[in-house]
């Protein structure tokens, strides 16, 4: 017996999905993982057998890419990216690449004799 036309939401397709693919967690295991993280596939992952979206995350993160750019790529919430990288991680599938606090960074004078340096070509 079918439905009703009525009973029909395209919306509940896309908010029963996430939440089936995450398992119901809302949240990443590691709470570090932030949107400009960049992750890469591991050696392992590329051998694993993964479904879905996690080895559509791992094709993508053949090369570093950010948890944001993974969202938009896999066409998913952000907050689910962000829960199955995190799971990926936490398997050694893929690894993180530290980003520059603002204390490792670079010196403004040296930036700036960059600047000057290549504006003087």
């Amino acid at each position: 017996m079918r439905r009703p036309a009525e009973w029909e939401d395209p919306d509940v397709d896309s908010m029963v999905r996430p939440f089936i693919v995450t398992g119901g967690r809302t949240r990443p295991a590691d709470a570090r993982l932030r949107v400009e993280t960049l992750v890469t596939a591991t050696a392992a992952a590329r051998s694993a057998t993964l479904n879905f979206e996690r080895r559509r995350i791992v094709a993508a993160a053949q090369r570093p890419i950010s948890v944001a750019e993974v969202s938009v790529l896999l066409n998913v919430p952000l907050g689910v990216v962000r829960v199955l990288i995190a799971d990926l991680i936490a398997e050694r599938l893929l690894s993180v690449h530290e980003h520059l606090g603002f204390e490792d960074r670079p010196p403004v004078s040296l930036l700036e004799r960059i600047r000057d340096g290549v504006a003087a070509l």
